[in-house]
């Protein structure tokens, strides 16, 4: 079997919200009303920028428009910078636990260039034998497509693969392909709750 892995929220902890950023980042949080034009454009944005399409820089540059200002370029780079946190305790120990069990195992995140640098040193990262990253293949979760190139570039039928996120979108997306997946709570023990999915599915 093939154990694949998002990276945000089940491999390593990161920031839920605006505010947490910019607490993380040591940037002060400033009042700003959200509106349904203003998520659709950061949304936008963000896509954008986990295919590839934008650096971090004019994501910096962009973003501060969208907030109007109220946050400079500079600002919102350094949170985006403090937006990756720390891995979750016990995870490596799980993917250990794997590859002694013969499976192998892979990472899909929607993440950027910038995230991918510091995700890529995480051992619990780096243990993994094959890495794919959505600005890398300029496809994003949930759409159908990056499922499919996937499978073709790991040669794996969607029932050899049991795949952990965090998000339902996704995990919708992927047992529409047929894809054996678990939603992960990322306020919990995420390791926990990998280890449960895999000894129910008696995998390790």
């Amino acid at each position: 079997m093939l154990i694949c892995f998002d990276l945000g929220g089940v491999l390593v902890r990161i920031c839920r919200s605006w505010d947490e950023g910019c607490v993380a980042a040591g940037v002060p949080v400033r009042p700003f009303e959200a509106n349904e034009e203003h998520l659709n454009d950061r949304m936008g944005l963000v896509n954008r920028l986990q295919r590839g399409e934008i650096d971090g820089p004019a994501f910096s540059r962009a973003l501060s428009e969208t907030f109007r200002g109220i946050w400079t370029p500079e600002e919102v780079a350094r949170i985006d910078a403090a937006w990756l946190l720390e891995p979750y305790e016990g995870t490596l120990e799980v993917i250990d636990e794997i590859h002694a069990a013969g499976h192998e195992t892979a990472c899909l995140s929607n993440t950027s260039a910038d995230h991918w640098n510091v995700l890529t040193t995480h051992e619990s990262v780096r243990r993994l034998h094959r890495r794919f990253a959505s600005h890398l293949m300029g496809l994003v979760k949930p759409n159908q497509s990056i499922y499919a190139a996937f499978e073709d570039a790991t040669g794996r039928d969607p029932a050899e693969i049991v795949f952990f996120d965090d998000l339902s979108p996704n995990i919708d997306a992927a047992l529409e392909r047929g894809w054996d997946a678990v939603r992960i709570d990322h306020r919990g023990d995420t390791a926990s709750q990998l280890r449960a999915a895999l000894d129910e599915r008696e995998l390790i």
